[in-house]
């Protein structure tokens, strides 16, 4: 079958989204399917991708701010959909491309919707407190999974609005994690013993440095623990809106930003040469940084109040103050170095990219494989 993928706000250093996107197409490509990615850009253009899928950019207006992401015209991409007459369609945006559902419904066109955030919790950040954010989201939702066949969530706290709803075309699929690319074999004692420049201990934050996703808050962890006397150095690895604010907050403190890293071989090298991961992300669905942390053996501290104690673990989570992180990075500095490791890599292999396309196949009505 053709699986036509569409996504908004991805561009060179779209994280999770872009990775994900990668290796769900590889994964179809590679069961057979015929699979176009859709993606907006500066410039028009195709190309193929590694593992097969052919990627179509879309000329779209730069969205301010986002360093990168751009917005997609949805009657432009309807035309294109007209021309590539897919089978089934896969989104991942809710906003300017939620008509793409009444579309394929129009021309008989099986859909799934991703649903990447948690719409309740984004409303209730930037506009509007947490009642009224809340009743908005309902409404949204009601209208977005009546308008798909399948509505695809990764986590249950990223499903927890649409069961709110009593929406009955939700589908839990997990994503996966590149298990060879992150690994435990890939630490570099030369590397931490660089980075960590003196200190005991290395501490990394990975991902964009975004409002949503709270990077202050792994700064000012740095800050309690030092105040409680313990020596550590945290790197940075990521850029964002927030980049400037976050280099004025951590003056002083033993803080490196090494910027956006987008080669996936040094990441992993990174990950896998720290001691702890921090995720302090409220919002996070899934959090496929935190994943690929623990997939190189770094285990991760990450905010009680998103998805990720599903992933790591609840003994892993901390409230959102700079004393709660502080205290889960101590409490697992504290555990046999090998053990820790070798718990977090056991967490990442339950989350294998082979499940999660087998499960967005069935959710997107691919036939199963004779």
């Amino acid at each position: 079958m053709r699986i036509v993928q569409l996504a908004n706000f991805y561009g060179p250093r779209s994280g999770g989204l872009r990775t994900a996107l990668t290796a769900l197409g590889a994964g179809y490509a590679a069961r057979g399917h015929d699979v176009v990615l859709v993606v907006p850009g500066r410039r028009p253009g195709t190309d193929r991708l590694p593992g097969g899928p052919v990627r179509i950019t879309v000329p779209a207006p730069e969205l301010p701010g986002t360093g990168g992401y751009r917005m997609v015209d949805p009657w432009r991409v309807q035309r294109l959909l007209e021309q590539l007459r897919p089978d089934a369609i896969e989104v991942s945006d809710r906003l300017t491309l939620r008509g793409l559902g009444a579309w394929a419904r129009r021309n008989g066109v099986a859909s799934v919707v991703v649903s990447h955030e948690r719409l309740d919790r984004l409303l209730h950040q930037f506009l509007l407190p947490s009642l009224p954010a809340r009743v908005l989201a309902d409404r949204a939702n009601t209208r977005m999974a009546a308008a798909y066949d399948t509505v695809v969530c990764t986590t249950g706290f990223a499903r927890a609005e649409f069961d709110r709803i009593g929406a009955g075309n939700v589908r839990r699929v997990p994503l996966g994690v590149d298990l060879a690319t992150f690994s435990p074999r890939h630490r570099d004692a030369a590397l931490r013993r660089d980075l960590a420049a003196g200190a005991e201990t290395l501490l990394v934050h990975a991902g964009r440095l975004s409002p949503e996703k709270h990077p202050e808050r792994s700064v000012d962890a740095v800050a309690a623990l030092r105040d409680a006397g313990h020596r550590v150095r945290l790197v940075v690895a990521g850029d964002g809106p927030r980049r400037g604010a976050l280099e004025r907050r951590a003056a002083g403190l033993p803080v490196t930003f090494v910027g956006f890293v987008g080669e996936r071989p040094r990441l992993a090298t990174l990950l896998a040469s720290a001691d702890v991961s921090i995720a302090p992300g409220p919002h996070e669905t899934f959090g496929l940084a935190a994943l690929e942390a623990l997939a190189s053996g770094t285990p991760v501290v990450v905010s009680e109040r998103s998805a990720l104690p599903e992933i790591v673990g609840g003994e892993h989570a901390a409230a959102d103050t700079p004393e709660a992180f502080a205290a889960g990075i101590t409490t697992l500095l504290a555990a046999d170095p090998d053990g820790r490791r070798a718990d977090a890599r056991s967490r990442a292999e339950r989350y294998r990219w082979p499940d999660t396309v087998d499960g967005m196949l069935a959710a997107l009505g691919a036939p199963s494989p004779a």
